[in-house]
This record gives structure tokens, C-alpha cells and sequence, in this order.
């Protein structure tokens, strides 16, 4: 007779960091219908510019794609994160093309600064994780802690800091390809040893390519490494001090 009361052991459960990493970066990304709602105003805003040199034709389009999809989320009743994130990612780049308009800015000029707020955007947030990883409280480490209720004990654990470093570190990697590849582009139109609408063209194709494509790919990696699913969120091992030379 089958014991009722034997534990589980095949399904992964949240007593590992490895698996409340793996939900918290899933709620985090948003699916493929999270990344496809971030993509689209991007690939309107490209298209009708390259088309018709409308730059405010192009930003309202792209407004009114993103409100629709955000229509469509009310209307289910599901989660408005995404929308949020891309309307506020569009408004932040209006607000660049009106300043570079404002100051006597063409119209190359205000398509190419719709593009800065991602680049800067991606640099900032490299160096964050960047810096986290070097002092040793990489940023993943506190998704693991809002899980536990105790923000700083995983840092305890020599284990699960070597883990979270590393997951941190891949979080930083595509931000630095982007700005690696964006910022050289951006830079020779703006210095005019590269036509604007080639700029424009490159940098809308690369923001759609760099955005939830290597982001899948950042997330199979993370997977990759989190499929051993045998760190515990206690562990005995602490972290000690290094011993004085």
C-alpha cells in the first residue's frame, strides 16, 4: 500500500534557489506575449519613418500600437506591465525627439535621438549589475531573498552568492551588446560619417534583434545553469571572513 504521506522529490520545488530564480525571471520577462508587446512599437516606429520621413507620424502610430495592446490586457483583466513598460519606453523617447526639436534639431537628428534614451538606458543598467556582481551582492540575490522574506540571509551562504553572481552577471552580458553595438552606430550619424536613415534603419533592426531574441537567449543560458536544481535556500555553509595574511 502506497504511503500517503511520502514527499514528492520529482517535481522541483521552491527549497532551491535554482527554481525560485527560474520563476521570478519567468514572471520578470513576460512570455513571449510580454516581449512581443515590447517589440512592436519599435518595428511601427522603424517602418514608418524609413517610409514616409513622418517622424510624428511615426511616434503616434507607434503610441496608439501600444495602447491598443494595452486595451486588449485591460479588457482580459491581465497583467498591464508590459504595456506599461513599452508606453513609458516611447513616451521617454517623444520627450528626447521634443528636446532635440527644441533645440534646432533636423528631422535625421530627432529620429536618431529616439534611439539615446535604449542606449543610455542599457549602459546604466550594465553598470548597476556590474557593480553589484564586484562588491558581492549581485542582484539576484535579493530575488531570492524577496522568496524567503529575509532579504540579506542568502549572502550567508557561500553557494548560493557564487550562484547568483554568475545568473547576475548573464542578466548584464546583453546590456553591454547593446550598447556595444548601438553606441558606435548612434555615434558616427550623429558625427555624419553614417547617413541618418541608415543609422535609423540599423539601430530600429538591432533593438528589435537585441531585445527579446538575445533575451531568450540570455534565458536559456540562465536555464542551462539553474538545471541542476541542487542549491538549497539554507544551507550550513556560511560565508566567513578570509583569514588575515
Amino acid at each position: 500500500m502506497t504511503d500517503q504521506h511520502q514527499p514528492q522529490t520529482d517535481a522541483p520545488s521552491v527549497d532551491t534557489v535554482e527554481a525560485v530564480v527560474r520563476r521570478q525571471l519567468s514572471q520578470a520577462l513576460g512570455g513571449r506575449r510580454g516581449m512581443v508587446e515590447a517589440a512592436v512599437p519599435t518595428i511601427l516606429f522603424t517602418a514608418l519613418w524609413l517610409t514616409t520621413k513622418e517622424l510624428y507620424l511615426a511616434l503616434y502610430v507607434s503610441i496608439a500600437a501600444a495602447a491598443a495592446l494595452l486595451l486588449v490586457r485591460l479588457v482580459q483583466r491581465s497583467t498591464v506591465q508590459f504595456c506599461v513598460n513599452a508606453l513609458l519606453g516611447i513616451g521617454i523617447g517623444w520627450f528626447f525627439v521634443h528636446r532635440s526639436a527644441a533645440a534646432g534639431g533636423s528631422a535625421d537628428d530627432q529620429a536618431l535621438a529616439y534611439f539615446l534614451p535604449g542606449i543610455i538606458y542599457n549602459a546604466g543598467y550594465s553598470v548597476v549589475l556590474a557593480v553589484t556582481c564586484l562588491i558581492g551582492w549581485p542582484v539576484v540575490g535579493f530575488m531570492v531573498g524577496s522568496v524567503t522574506g529575509d532579504p540579506t540571509a542568502w549572502h550567508r551562504n557561500r553557494q548560493v552568492v557564487r550562484l547568483c553572481t554568475a545568473l547576475t552577471w548573464m542578466l548584464a552580458l546583453p546590456c553591454l551588446l547593446r550598447v556595444a553595438v548601438q553606441a558606435p552606430l548612434w555615434l558616427a550619424a550623429k558625427s555624419g560619417s553614417l547617413e541618418a536613415d541608415t543609422a535609423v534603419a540599423l539601430l530600429g533592426a538591432l533593438k528589435i534583434g537585441l531585445g527579446w531574441p538575445l533575451q531568450l537567449a540570455t534565458l536559456a543560458g540562465m536555464v542551462w545553469l539553474l538545471a541542476r536544481n541542487h542549491t538549497p535556500l539554507e544551507d550550513s555553509t556560511p560565508i566567513t571572513p578570509a583569514e588575515p595574511a
